[in-house]
């Protein structure tokens, strides 16, 4: 006889065992991960180290010995000495600032142009593509060849000169800053750019008066910093602008650079020479840093508003 059913019968099921934490996962794979990740962690930090080891190295010892060039040579007042006489580098700092600014003043400005049309109006074309593609051949070649193809294109034949030069370093400051230009226009959301034409607003005032305004800092960082990238650039001067032992502004004729002086006074055997070479390239590593700084600073500053 089945008893009676008085409401309050209870499911025999077997209720859930309760799992310690050391049960809900594998150790041994657990500790092998550990392991991994801090072979990982210790590898990379290792590698770290070992760079800045050798970049504080190297900065030490420029500023050492640079700085016992300026202070003891009048570098900023004398022109480049003969051997074993008292001399700065007065006419190599002037050449290298006139040689710097004017492939500056040559190349940003149709970097920046090409950049705005690979942006805001290639749109896909064939002609977008190959210049793009072009750009980034011209981005990688070695500037050695850039100074070979100037110096078949302007001095073979003719004599060395500053111009050539500064279109030497203005084909190296192109590319820089057409890629940077163009990144930066591409980083512009483009609800903005939907605003403006909502607005009636034509398309090329669109991006004179919206698009470059708001990549702005991005587009001065990119020009800081193909600035910076032609400060040092010695290999295209060598067959361009080549050097001069006198103070000269004559942009037609060869001029003087830091980093041609920093070339033959380095390979000499006077220690005169030596003592300048060092000067100088304390001269040319301060710029490219202080450079740098400000680009990032540039950038930080514009993506913190």
């Amino acid at each position: 006889m089945m008893p009676a059913n008085n409401g309050t019968n209870t499911i025999n099921a077997p209720l859930p065992v309760k799992t310690s934490f050391e049960g809900r996962y594998n150790k041994s794979l657990y500790n092998k991960r550990r392991w991994a990740n801090k072979l990982g962690l210790g590898f990379a930090m290792a590698a770290m180290v070992f760079g800045l080891f050798w970049l504080f190295w190297i900065l030490f010892t420029l500023f050492i010995e640079g700085f016992q060039g300026i202070v003891q040579l009048p570098v900023f007042t004398a022109d480049t000495p003969p051997p074993m006489s008292a001399g700065g580098l007065r006419n190599a700092i002037v050449g290298s600032i006139m040689l710097a600014f004017s492939g500056l003043f040559i190349g940003a400005p149709i970097g920046l142009m090409t950049g705005i049309y690979l942006s805001e109006f290639s749109q896909g074309s064939m002609l977008g593509k190959v210049t793009r593609f072009l750009n980034d051949i011209l981005l990688s070649a070695p500037s050695i060849v850039i100074g070979l193809f100037i110096y078949a294109l302007m001095v073979k034949g003719q004599s060395f000169s500053g111009w050539a030069g500064a279109l030497a370093l203005a084909l190296i400051v192109i590319p820089v800053v057409v890629r940077t230009t163009e990144n930066m226009l591409n980083l512009v959301p483009n609800s903005i750019r939907e605003a403006a034409y909502a607005l009636g607003t034509p398309k090329w005032k669109m991006v004179t008066q919206v698009t470059i305004k708001a990549a702005r800092a991005g587009l001065t960082t990119g020009v800081l910093l193909a600035f910076a990238r032609i400060t040092g650039e010695t290999a295209p001067l060598l067959f361009t602008a080549l050097n001069n032992q006198y103070f000269s502004t004559d942009m037609s004729q060869p001029i003087a650079n830091l980093p041609n002086t920093i070339y033959q006074f380095a390979m000499s055997p006077y220690d005169n020479w030596h003592t300048l070479a060092w000067a100088a390239a304390l001269l040319i590593t301060t710029s490219v840093l202080v450079l740098n700084i400000l680009a990032r600073f540039i950038g930080g500053r514009s993506q913190s508003r």
